[in-house]
């Protein structure tokens, strides 16, 4: 091609230059003025490296003067290229080449390939790769669940996938010590907001457990939460600090001092309030303490509510009624019918049992159909009555994994010194307390009991826990100074800082400590199931709270037997209680999840005897035996079985199981980020099976790769790995790093255009094709997830010179085998020559996209308007006869099946990848 004054060339050996254009012309050289960057280059006329600019129709193009046109048709005049099209208001102008804006940008696959701008075919074949990735994450039906860091607990994965998908989930997690509420909330987050049905979410947890929450986000889920506290607070220069961050944690006791963080919490929005240990929010119709009232308020104004707590019941109906108050005030509006209903609960138990026998009763209610199979009967119980949507409840008795529990009772002389400092049940219990030094431990025997004790296990860990922290210390501070034992200690007068920092002393296998000594904070929440020795210093009075003790261990995952070790005072308040609750309520072999129902049936009873105990003990011990054997009979047949079988659905959670496995894939994945890191110029090196050493270089095409560290990363496909090895990242398809990753190849023209050759045998040399990868662009908001019915959709098209598809004969893997790179002088005198047949052939591969596209579009709406419909359908049903199904998920449904269409009827074809390939 000739050069003439005022034509407009792009540089394709430094595309930082911008649009040229030609201002001298010699007969050997040619000089071009590029204005974006204020540089004048001259460049022999036979080896230029520049190519001709020349915008198609479609294109968007800009002028000097800030006009912007679709681009209609291209002619030439005179050597200059003259586009005309259509502006923002639809009127039709035509402006010259020499009008053109330099600030060029040549992004879309056939601008960069007609103008010299062109990728290895490795980077054309990982941007090819990329695109079926994304597509099958989104067409998969575990979307969301696959990320975490966590084993596949068939309850976990139920719970997060059912509660997980449901637009402002407002629900109860209830599960029993041990059953892991806290990733139950961490996977319901995570799909969340992968999802786009939250974006900002505010936990709410005791002082205690801010930074495990903190950690086990990040560790498990790979979700960064601020954490919040009057000094960070303070410090953020803004109006509303929680605007500031997406994702917050704090305390309740927060809000208790400061009222102005009460109006700004209150005052942001949030899609997700979650709130841990619920059973600490107080309520009486007549006395609501602040912290529910608080709840209550971020309730009203969140559209969605997460609950959770190990004890729904225990501490009372009205309490628990007040909880489900909070997730839906309209439908648990009153004490008296909320009772009554509750003795429903034990006829539909009855019922599903009768029917699971194959016995169809007469009295099913209204609208079961009798001829339907049992399951579906029992499934249509299970909706259409009972607190099930709302609440979710799992026992370790119908979950597998736990270990045995052993009891080893300690029996040790009464001091003389404590006959007669303990006047009071409280001092009977916990003689050291009356003591405002540490003299106590000098005569006191069990803590010679507990020195020798933990010699004697060395080097096994060992968690001790009392009631009090002044206790704690004290122990501590004997058993490391006097005894020589590693320990640490854990109590409340301890910043978060360094109770986080005691029990990392304590976790750490090699140099750490072999005991850490705990106060009551100690037991709830922590996971400390690396160890299995448990020493009970005393004993609590409430069940919840021994039960939360033992919880700290016996917890799944633990893989060795529960260790319990009680020394005690004889003949005193210990011995007594220690009898109670190993024969009353036989709560060292197994979790008693109505404890503190029991207990204050019997609590006046009880103290008398830990006051006094008399003749009448062995039968306050009898009658607790067998009230606790009645009770725990009445919730395996009562509503405990009803809400067991809403709660965990065993073939609907290994079927979920098995699709996370499949699609994990972890030799799929481990290719694919090798292929990326060798794109992106990130070192790999070889760890160990199934991991790899990460490690940033000179030679990375972008400053920054991912959450890869200076030093290097190292990081795992393995989900067991994962989980053993806290120093790797375990990757999956929705870790952030490759997400981001893939992002970076999607949102950038990285192998967007490439050029090869290839030898077929029958093929004449010189044969053009062009491989094409379209894909559908639909432009919604997250939250309607319509990628769900209408996902990317890679079309790839091969086209040959008559414009036939040879795709489904040559597929893409074989033809990369085939395909051998071109040197770039050569690819440019090629491009040069075939410019008006690969237009040609564009045309011809996009009609055919195009005609594809329309089928595309038509089956996803009609997906769409089926799945949702039939979900709509289905809780509109309910609604009638279920009222915890609430007006705003019907609403939310209609409006989402409305605007799905909308979005997916403007769905366009998007041309995401383009190769030349020439046969040789």
């Amino acid at each position: 091609m000739e050069y003439q004054i005022g034509q407009r060339w792009v540089s394709h050996a430094d595309a930082q230059l911008g649009l040229g254009v030609v201002v001298e012309i010699e007969p050997r050289r040619v000089t071009v003025n590029f204005p974006a960057v204020g540089e004048e280059r001259t460049y022999a006329i036979d080896g230029a490296p520049l190519t001709r600019l020349r915008f198609q129709e479609g294109d968007h193009i800009s002028t000097v003067n800030g006009v912007e046109l679709v681009v209609g048709r291209v002619e030439e005049h005179q050597g200059l290229l003259l586009y005309t099209g259509l502006d923002h208001h639809d009127n039709e102008l035509t402006v010259s080449e020499l009008e053109l804006d330099a600030y060029v940008q040549l992004t879309t696959p056939q601008q960069r390939l007609l103008n010299g701008h062109f990728d290895k075919n490795e980077d054309f074949a990982l941007r090819v790769a990329t695109f079926e990735h994304i597509d099958r994450q989104q067409r998969s039906p575990v979307a969301g669940l696959m990320g975490s860091r966590t084993s596949l607990l068939p309850h976990q994965v139920y719970i997060a996938n059912e509660v997980g998908q449901r637009f402002a989930p407002r629900v109860l997690l209830a599960d029993e010590v041990g059953l892991g509420k806290t990733i139950e909330a961490g996977m319901i987050m995570h799909q969340q907001l992968l999802s786009g049905r939250a974006s900002r979410v505010l936990v709410l947890v005791p002082d205690t457990l801010l930074h495990q929450w903190l950690v086990e986000m990040l560790r498990r889920f790979n979700l960064h939460f601020a954490l919040f506290d009057a000094e960070r607070l303070a410090e953020l220069p803004v109006d509303n600090p929680f605007e500031a961050e997406q994702l917050v944690l704090c305390s309740t006791s927060l809000f208790h001092a400061q009222p102005d963080f009460r109006e700004q919490v209150l005052a942001a929005p949030w899609d997700l309030v979650v709130v841990d240990e619920a059973h600490h929010l107080a309520w009486s119709e007549d006395a609501p303490s602040d912290d529910y009232q608080l709840v209550e308020a971020l309730a009203e104004r969140s559209a969605g509510l997460l609950l959770l707590t190990a004890t729904p019941e225990q501490v009372g109906q009205a309490s628990h009624f007040a909880r489900l108050r909070l997730l839906d005030p309209s439908r648990f509006h009153d004490l008296e019918t909320f009772a009554s209903e509750e003795q429903q609960y034990r006829r539909w138990s009855d019922m599903a049992s009768q029917i699971e026998a194959g016995d169809i009763p007469d009295d099913l209610p209204a609208g079961l159909d009798r001829d339907a199979a049992p399951e579906q009967l029992i499934a249509q119980i299970l909706d259409r009555h009972g607190t099930g949507r709302v609440l979710f409840r799992n026992t370790r008795a119908a979950v597998s994994g736990f270990p045995r529990r052993i009891l080893h009772r300690h029996p040790l002389p009464f001091p003389e010194e404590y006959r007669y400092s303990s006047t009071d049940l409280e001092s009977r219990l916990h003689p050291e307390r009356p003591y405002h030094d540490d003299s106590w431990l000098g005569f006191d025997p069990r803590v010679n009991w507990l020195e020798q004790t933990l010699k004697q296990l060395r080097p096994a860990k060992v968690l001790v826990i009392c009631a009090s922290a002044t206790t704690a210390v004290a122990l501590e501070h004997h058993l490391h100074l006097r005894a020589g034992i590693r320990s640490a200690a854990f109590y409340e007068g301890l910043s978060i800082i360094e109770r986080d920092r005691a029990a990392a002393y304590f976790a750490d296998e090699v140099n750490g400590a072999q005991t850490l000594v705990c106060s009551e904070i100690g037991s709830e929440g922590r996971n400390f199931q690396f160890a299995h020795h448990l020493i009970l210093f005393d004993l609590p009075l409430n069940p919840d709270l021994l039960e939360q003790r033992i919880g700290r261990l016996d917890r799944i995952g633990q893989q060795q037997d529960v260790e319990i070790h009680v020394p005690y005072l004889e003949g005193g308040a210990q011995q007594t209680l220690l009898d109670w609750y190993a024969r009353g309520l036989d709560a060292f072999n197994e979790s008693c999840s109505a404890g503190h129902m029991i207990y204050q049936r019997f609590r006046e009873r009880l103290e008398q005897q830990l006051n006094a105990p008399d003749e009448h003990l062995e039968e306050l011990l009898n009658d607790t035996a067998e009230f606790t054997l009645d009770t725990r009979r009445e919730l395996r047949e009562g509503r405990d079985r009803l809400l067991e079988r809403n709660s965990c659905k065993p073939e609907q959670a290994e079927a979920l199981i098995a699709s996370i496995r499949e699609h994990e894939n972890t030799d799929v994945l481990q290719n694919y980020l090798e292929a990326l890191c060798e794109a992106f110029g990130v070192d790999t090196e070889f760890h160990s099976e199934q991991a790899l050493i990460l490690r940033p270089s000179e030679h990375m095409l972008t400053g920054h790769f991912p959450y890869l560290r200076e030093e290097g990363t190292t990081v795992t496909f393995d989900r067991d790995k994962g989980l053993a090895r806290e120093d790797m990242a375990f990757l999956t398809w929705e870790h952030p790093m490759l997400v981001e990753a893939m992002d970076m190849v999607h949102s950038t023209e990285l192998g967007n255009a490439a050029i090869g050759t290839i030898k077929l045998k029958g093929v004449a040399p010189g044969t053009m094709m062009l491989e094409c990868l379209y894909t559908v662009n639909c432009v919604a908001p997250k939250e309607l997830q319509v990628e769900r019915f209408l996902p990317l959709s890679p079309t790839r098209l091969l086209v040959d010179a008559r414009g036939k598809d040879l795709a489904h004969l040559v597929p893409h893997e074989r033809l990369n085998s085939l395909v051998e790179r071109v040197k770039k002088p050569v690819a440019l005198a090629i491009i040069k020559q075939v410019q008006k047949e690969v237009d040609a052939k564009m045309l011809l591969a996009t009609r055919q996209a195009e005609a594809r596209l329309e089928e595309v579009l038509k089956e996803a709406e009609a997906t769409m308007r089926t799945q949702l419909g039939a979900e709509r359908e289905r809780l509109a049903a309910l609604k009638a006869v279920n009222p915890s199904i609430r007006q705003e998920e019907l609403d939310h449904l209609d409006y989402r099946i409305e605007e799905c269409a909308v979005h997916i009827r403007h769905a366009s074809l998007q041309l995401q990848a383009l190769r030349l390939i020439l046969t040789t």
